[in-house]
């Protein structure tokens, strides 16, 4: 059956990091995903980014590799690309020009500081955009120096994710009669944008504008991971009064007056201290037994190998094993249109005779 994406074709400039997420989205729910290499390059079929493609080697410094870029543009819903601002126009494949040759075509950027701005032309990576977002000030201890999130936040969150739900709309405003357009998908305006809750926290004067010190940045007994007596840990999230309550009875301090004194902050450090204790009396798989499935708001904090083993993951097949990794599962799930089984990371070049064969009959 066809993904709900089935019949859009997207050509794809090879890049790294958020742009490949976002042709991964778009193509796990059946768009066409054709995707533009340079001579050399390489694509490892472990890699989740990369699944779902074919792939062109096409030189587009020379003018005949900007031509045949330029004709598969020609006859494409949209295209993705994550060059510095002015690359793609140095080319001569600006959205002027694309557009141009295709009204219709839905153009994605996808940059870090965004297509203006006094940074545009700078180099970053995910921890400057999220720390210009005021994003990375908002992750850590108290009084310690903020925790990179990984790259999950302006790479795939801010970025890759942003970017794929702008082109999806753009691809509908087209289907609704609205002409092709730009999309300029900055990575600091996603981060930002995914802090919108802290942001309405803030403004309503619940949250301080510092780090580990909120409800929902670790600064709440109630919502925290807390280590175990075998080194491992588990997370807490029991925020509502009702899942709190069911926290001090399976954690024994039902009886404790102390706990009475929920969202009392002058108290949250010596509460913490009190349920530091009392996790570290046993393991992580006995705090499990006597938490799991419960509403305390528990799980588990598993390693990424551990992930895929857990019976939730397995039975919902939150992992699927392809290219001979372990990579996760498209998401979200379609009822009506699911999406097919993916495909590796196609070889470098493989479909660019079949391409380029098909542009030369249309």
């Amino acid at each position: 059956m066809p993904g709900a994406l089935s019949g859009i074709r997207i050509i794809e400039f090879a890049g790294i990091g958020p742009a490949p997420f976002c042709g991964m989205m778009l193509g796990d729910h059946g768009a066409e995903l054709i995707r533009i290499d340079r001579p050399g390059a390489r694509l490892d079929p472990r890699d989740a980014l990369s699944r779902n493609r074919r792939s062109v080697v096409i030189d587009m410094k020379t003018p005949e590799g900007a031509a045949a870029a330029r004709a598969l543009c020609a006859g494409a819903d949209g295209l993705i690309e994550g060059f510095r601002p002015g690359v793609m126009e140095r080319l001569g494949l600006g959205p002027e020009t694309l557009l141009a040759d295709n009204p219709k075509l839905v153009y994605g950027r996808m940059t870090g500081w965004g297509q203006t701005g006094p940074y545009a032309q700078a180099a970053g990576h995910d921890i400057n955009y999220i720390a210009l977002a005021g994003v990375l000030h908002t992750v850590g201890r108290a009084g310690e120096r903020p925790v990179p999130p990984v790259n999950y936040v302006g790479d795939f969150g801010g970025g890759g994710m942003l970017l794929a739900f702008g082109m999806v709309a753009g691809l509908l405003a087209v289907k609704n009669g609205a002409p092709g357009q730009v999309i300029d998908a900055a990575m600091t305006d996603g981060a930002a944008l995914l802090a919108g809750m802290s942001w309405a926290m803030l403004e309503a004067g619940i949250n301080r504008d510092e780090a580990g010190v909120n409800m929902l940045d670790g600064g709440a007994p109630f919502y925290d991971t807390y280590r175990c007596a075998d080194g491992k840990f588990v997370s807490i999230g029991s925020i509502e009064p009702r899942f709190y309550t069911l926290l001090r009875d399976k954690a024994g301090v039902a009886d404790d007056p102390a706990f009475d004194r929920q969202h009392d902050r002058a108290a949250w450090p010596s509460l913490k201290a009190k349920l530091e204790a009392i996790f570290k009396t046993r393991t992580r798989d006995e705090w499990c037994a006597i938490m799991e499935h419960s509403d305390v708001c528990f799980a588990p904090v598993l390693a990424m190998r551990e992930a895929p083993l857990h019976p939730h993951n397995a039975e919902r097949g939150t992992f699927i094993a392809l290219g001979g990794a372990t990579q996760p599962a498209p998401a979200p799930r379609f009822s009506a249109t699911p999406a097919a089984a993916p495909r590796p990371a196609p070889g470098v070049g493989s479909d660019t005779d079949a391409v380029i064969a098909a542009l030369a009959d249309d």
